[in-house]
C-alpha cells in the first residue's frame, strides 16, 4: 500500500518514462518535504535507471555541506532558508554534486508556525536545475492549510514544474 494517491503515482510514472525515454537522470534536493518527492518517484518500480539521488537538506547546515548553499544565506541580513535564492542553490548544489541532468529543490514553511511574519506558513519555494538550460523558480502559498498538505501541494507543484520541462 503506498502512501500516496493512485493519481500522484500515475503522474510520476508517466514522468519516469519520459526522463527515460530522453536519457534524463534525476536529483532531488528537499528540506520541508522531507524526502517525499524523492520517496513517490522510488515508489515505482524501475526507477532507478532515472533517480540518482535525493538529499534531504532539512537544517541550514545541510544545505551548506552537502548543497554549497553558502552560509551567509542564512544570516540576518541573507535571503533565509526559504528564498527563491536558497531553492536555486539548493537545486544547483544537487545538479554538481550528482549525475542526473535536471534537479528538483524545495525549501517551505510547512507549518504549523512561521518565526517570520514576511514568510508566512505555506509559503514555499522551488527549483529546478538543468545541465542544458536556465535555472526554472517558482513561489506558492499554499497558506495555513495544515503541515501535511502543504507538503503534498508542494509535491505535487514540484511535479507540475517537472512536468512542463519533460513534456515541453
Amino acid at each position: 500500500m503506498s502512501i500516496f494517491s493512485h493519481e500522484l503515482t500515475q503522474r510520476a510514472a508517466v514522468l519516469l518514462a519520459h526522463a527515460r525515454d530522453r536519457g534524463v537522470k534525476l536529483a532531488f534536493a528537499e528540506s520541508c518535504t522531507g524526502g517525499l518527492i524523492a520517496a513517490l518517484f522510488t515508489e515505482i518500480p524501475g526507477s532507478s535507471d532515472v533517480v540518482d539521488r535525493g538529499y534531504v537538506t532539512y537544517c541550514n547546515q545541510a544545505k551548506q555541506e552537502l548543497l554549497d548553499v553558502p552560509e551567509g544565506f542564512f544570516t540576518p541580513q541573507g535571503p533565509g532558508a526559504v528564498s527563491e535564492e536558497t531553492a536555486c542553490m539548493m537545486a544547483e548544489g544537487a545538479l554538481n554534486h550528482s549525475r542526473a541532468h535536471i534537479a528538483i529543490a524545495v525549501t517551505g514553511i510547512a507549518g504549523p508556525a512561521s518565526d517570520d511574519s514576511a514568510k508566512p506558513v505555506g509559503l514555499v519555494h522551488i527549483a529546478l536545475a538543468r545541465n542544458d538550460g536556465a535555472t526554472l523558480h517558482q513561489a506558492h502559498q499554499f497558506g495555513d492549510i495544515g503541515r501535511g498538505q502543504v507538503r503534498m501541494k508542494t509535491v505535487e507543484a514540484a511535479l507540475s514544474l517537472l512536468e512542463n520541462v519533460l513534456t515541453s
